[in-house]
């Protein structure tokens, strides 16, 4: 593939590396920009880059390799019947003001446009709800009131940005750990240390683009997950057992907690990418089990403390039911 060189000239620098990307013009959009730069496809002043927010200063080089223009996806209209960009698709709003939204996402709706779902996301269901006028655009145009996502098939709670402060706000809370992210997972095997900490770098694969790996490798980004033990289920003739976990995130990977149980030889039930989808049968379930169940954090305008919790859905609380014979105990968690 062809590489490009651009030198930062004086009007460019402080600029972030997405920003200024999205000026070249071989990159169409700011969105388009941040996809590029979490490919690993940018160095600057020879060093590879990742992060978006990196700003760059007078002089710096910037050199990365496109095939071709990068082109990105637009946000398609709804099924609302009404023309426009929204979707008649429910929202389960925990909280809302003229600032920001919470709302429990459920399981099978993906967050933002992507192949195969240009019209069919949480996305197209806020601009329905709000408008696009009312969301930030913070992760881009085709990512309107997004601030953090969760997978297509991982449930719970996520924040909305409506307003440029709050999402810029909220995005530091989340670099910073400061907004607490917690989460319910059942995975594979007997884990008997109650509490642990995986710090593990993640990267994207070279030849599996859509799985993330542990790796020790530049292009990797750090990755800390902490996990307790809720309860442990004794091993029965086809499988070895489950622990039933909550994981507290301190940084925001794709597919972190997935990878990062994986990675410790617990990979999450039902997880046919980074584990086995045998055992989603056995349980009922059609999906991983893995929830976004707790969001503690301070409001980002007000300075109001808020705190929300999302119970088990259904098909992940059958799928923990099922297992009651089996239970070799809670754990005190106190």
């Amino acid at each position: 593939m062809p590489r490009y060189e651009h030198r930062v000239t004086p009007d460019e620098q402080g600029l972030r590396l997405d920003v200024l990307l999205a000026r070249l013009p071989r990159v169409s959009s700011r969105a388009a920009a941040v996809r590029f730069i979490e490919s690993g496809a940018v160095r600057l002043n020879g060093t590879l880059i990742t992060a978006k927010r990196r700003v760059v200063m007078l002089d710096d080089l910037l050199d990365f390799e496109i095939a071709e223009k990068i082109e990105p996806y637009r946000l398609q209209p709804g099924q609302d019947n009404g023309a426009g960009l929204g979707a008649d698709i429910p929202l389960d709003i925990r909280f809302e003001d003229e600032h920001l939204i919470v709302l429990s996402k459920q399981a099978g709706l993906v967050v933002h446009p992507a192949r195969g779902h240009e019209s069919d996301t949480l996305v197209n269901a806020l601009i329905a709800h709000c408008g696009t006028e009312s969301l930030a655009l913070i992760q881009g145009e085709d990512r309107p009131g997004i601030v953090h996502r969760l997978d297509k098939d991982t449930s719970g709670l996520m924040l909305v940005a409506k307003t440029e402060e709050a999402g810029v706000s909220l995005s530091n809370g989340i670099r910073t750990r400061s907004i607490d992210r917690r989460y319910l997972t059942l995975v594979h095997g007997y884990i008997a240390p109650n509490t642990g900490l995986v710090d593990a770098p993640i990267a994207r694969g070279d030849t599996e683009r859509k799985r993330m790996f542990v790796s020790d490798r530049q292009a990797a980004r750090g990755a800390i997950t902490t996990f307790r033990v809720l309860e442990r289920f004794e091993a029965a003739a086809h499988d070895e057992g489950y622990s039933y976990l909550e994981c507290k995130l301190y940084t925001g990977r794709t597919h972190q907690i997935r990878v990062h149980m994986d990675y410790i030889g617990h990979s999450i039930v039902g997880d046919a990418l980074y584990g086995s989808h045998k055992t989603r049968a056995q349980l009922g379930l059609n999906r991983q089990f893995l929830h976004s169940w707790h969001l503690d954090f301070v409001h980002p305008i007000t300075g109001e403390p808020l705190g929300f919790s999302s119970t088990l859905p259904e098909d992940l609380s059958c799928a923990l039911s099922s297992l009651g014979e089996r239970s070799l105990g809670k754990v005190d968690t106190s």
